[in-house]
This record gives structure tokens, sequence and C-alpha cells, in this order.
């Protein structure tokens, strides 16, 4: 197995974004040179990356993390931050396609994703804004039958955390007068993205992982009993790897680019609104997302600006302006903001697969972790554990991920989009009928 990418490295700032502009200083981590031979070499420096490396090093491995550009720079950057229980599935889709008893382990590992970031946030005492309390609000009356039937599901796994919310509290804790009633969940929540990411790349290098910034892969093989990572002015020699690239990973590895596809997701935050405005929008500090098949997510952020993302596209066609995309959709959900200033606009890659459900699998000693398909702020983490338990020897929970249906598609990124998109759009009108 040998691959090349011709990109060169470069240092890249942050892309623009609110996240970046809030985001805590952060020293540069220094660009890999020479030779480093370890137990571990994580390609990737996002939330699954960080997050193996982390449990790596705390099991006593050797790990070394290398990132094409910056900590956080991708997705783990500038995603909605949104911290929710479960899959992109349904509880009740999760048993129809497993069964009852796969189906529970699979929610309880969804669970101890969300329990296990929040617990890792205040022992390392990262500043990313953690607040706990989500809610998932209906967008039509039909909607609202479904979360009823979320309900039902997540009570019969003994999960006491959430409840139905009617139209009038819905409406009152979010400002958007459209909406039908909500699943509000206290265990879920939102950060501040980036400086979580930030904040995980600190405790991994307490935890003695050595970190590389602007140090992108450009080639890995085995040699011998080990596989060789180069980039432009090193190498890494590793008993394991760990691709953690997000979109990227596809390109390092075949059966990760056949088994994963992009869409972009559109985000903007508005200029500071007075406490009046502010107080007429989401409350109690709720992280917010609805029923839409695309969905709009929004939250108030601790300036007093309306974070709000959606649209996503699987874009076959040139970039479309962000705020074009964000406005429409911010002022249908808000029509009391119509014309509203948007001070940052952005999007970012966020990598799906045909089931949604995670793309995890092994080609030899080479591991991935890919395609958490919205959810990947908790989930991401998640698999950095699981990651290191079967790098350790204890294969059953990686086992379990890693077998879970996901159509591989053949060919290039022109015929993978929209395959990936009918068979993303069947399976969602599916669960909710």
């Amino acid at each position: 197995m040998t691959i090349r990418i011709a990109d060169a490295a470069h240092f890249h700032p942050y892309p623009p974004s609110y996240y970046a502009a809030t985001a805590h200083r952060s020293p540069s981590r220094p660009t890999l040179e020479g030779v480093k031979q370890v137990d571990v070499c994580v390609i990737g420096g996002g939330y699954t990356g960080l997050s193996t490396a982390l449990h790596c090093a705390e099991r006593g491995l050797s790990v070394v993390l290398l990132e094409g550009k910056r900590i956080g720079w991708g997705a783990s950057g500038v995603n909605g931050g949104q911290v929710m229980p479960g899959w992109n599935r349904t509880t009740r889709g999760l048993v129809q396609q497993f069964g009852p008893a796969q189906a529970r382990t699979l929610f309880a590992m969804a669970n101890e994703a969300v329990e296990g970031l929040f617990q890792r946030i205040e022992r390392h005492q990262i500043a990313c804004d953690a607040q706990r309390g989500h809610l998932i609000v209906a967008a039509t009356p039909a909607d609202m039958q479904m979360l009823e039937t979320e309900l039902e599901a997540r009570e019969a796994m003994g999960y006491v955390h959430s409840r139905l919310v009617d139209r009038d509290i819905a409406v009152g804790l979010t400002g958007a007068p459209q909406m039908y009633g909500g699943l509000l969940d206290t265990r879920g929540g939102h950060v501040h993205p980036l400086n979580l990411a930030l904040g995980l790349a600190v405790a991994a290098e307490l935890a003695g992982a050595r970190l590389h910034e602007d140090s992108r892969v450009v080639r890995m093989r085995p040699v011998a009993a080990r596989m060789l990572v180069e980039t432009l002015r090193g190498k890494v020699l590793a008993k394991n790897v760990v691709l953690a690239c997000g979109a990227q990973s596809g390109k390092l590895l075949e059966p990760v680019g056949r088994r994963t596809s992009a869409l972009t997701a559109f985000a903007a935050a508005t200029a500071q609104l007075s406490d009046k405005e502010a107080a007429g929008l989401v409350k109690d500090g709720l992280a917010v997302c609805d029923t839409r098949m695309s969905v709009n997510y929004f939250r108030m952020s601790p300036d007093n600006r309306l974070l709000f993302g959606g649209g996503e596209r699987y874009r076959l066609s040139a970039d479309e302006p962000a705020e074009a995309v964000v406005r429409s959709r911010l002022e249908a959900v808000f029509p009391q903001l119509e014309g509203v200033a948007l001070d940052y606009t952005w999007s970012g890659l966020v990598t799906v697969t045909s089931s949604r459900m995670p793309a995890v699998g092994r080609v030899g000693s080479v591991f991935y972790a890919d395609g958490y398909s919205g959810q990947g702020v908790a989930l991401s983490n998640l698999m950095g554990k699981v990651l290191s338990e079967a790098i350790t020897g204890d294969n059953s929970r990686f086992d379990l991920i890693s077998h879970l249906p996901n159509l591989a598609v053949p060919g290039g990124r022109w015929l993978r989009l929209p395959i990936f998109a009918a068979i993303g759009a069947l399976a969602a009108f599916r669960e909710a009928h």
C-alpha cells in the first residue's frame, strides 16, 4: 500500500469564522522534522485524531500526531458545536435495523460519548463555553409525532433525560414562531468547537503525545512490520497508524473514500444584538436544531449573537456565498431578524456515509474513523477511545462499529456525490414513515 499526495505543505491560518475570531491564543506546534519512531502515528488534528492521541497516550503508548495545517483547522473548528445524544438515526430506526440488543448497545455508546465529552472538558478545565441543554424542534405537525415516537424509544432504552414540550413552550424557548413543539434534552448541549479542539490538544500533549502542525502527509507505506509515514520534512515509523483526516481521509486510503462523501455546511453569526433583541430569541443557553431533512441549527453566543447554520449542499457546482445560503434560512426561521447584519459567514465540509453511521475500519495496521454525518462533536471523541482500545488489544467495540453497514461506492467524487445524496434521502424518508 503506497499513497502519494501532490499537495505541498504550507502553514495555514484558520479559515475566517466566528469561532476563529473568538478562539483562545494557541501556540504553533513545530513542523515534523527528522525521523520519529512511535507506537501510534495519528494523521489529522481534529476531534478524532486528538481524542485518539489523548487516549493512546494515557494508555502508555508513544504517539505522534501530524496535522497538515493547524489543530482544529477543518470541521472540528467550524462546526455548530452541538452536542446531541444518539446517532444520526432515530432510536426507533436503530431498533428496526439492528434489533433491540445491538440497538441498546449503540444507544449506550452514544450516551457515553456525550457524558465522556463533558467529563473531559471538566477534567482538563477546557474553556470552551460548554453548556448543557439541547432542543429538537418540530418543523411540521407530523414531525411532532416523530418526536413523540423518539421519546418513547428513548424511554424504552431507560433514558430519562428527555421530555416533550408543546408548541407554546417551543416558540417561547426559541423565539422562532413556526415551530410545532419539541424534544428537550438535559444532557446534550453545546461547546465552542475550536476552543474544544485547542483544549484537547493541550490535554494530549500533557499526556505525552507529540503534536506537529504544518506537517501534511505525502506518502505512507509498509516497511517491515511497521508503517512509514512521510511528510515533506520528516518521517514517522509507527506500529499503528490512525487516519483521522475527515473529508481528506479518502485521499490517503481508498476504502475510506469509497465509504464516505463530503457535503458543505454553511453558518453565520449575526452582529451583536441588544439585550432586548437577544431576550426574544433562544433562552436558557439551549442549543437548538429542527427536524428538516436539511437541518437548521442555532443558539446564542456569550456576546449576544445568534449563531445559525443550515443549508448543506452536495456540491457539484461552483461555490455559493455562505451569506446567500444562510440568510434566507435564518430569516425564514426568525422573520423578526429580517435584514440583520451578519458579521461572520463561513462554510465547512461534513463527511457523511450512506447509512449516516460512522465509517470505521482497519486495513492492516492502518485504522480509520470518519463519516459522523453531523454528530461528530461527541461521537468523534468516543471513537478516539474505541480506537485506542483496539490498538491495545480490546477489539469488541471497534468490531461492532466497523461492521455497521455502509455502502461502498466506487468511482470518483462526481459519481459518489449523487448516489450518497439519493441513498441518504431515501433512508431518511423510510425512517420517518
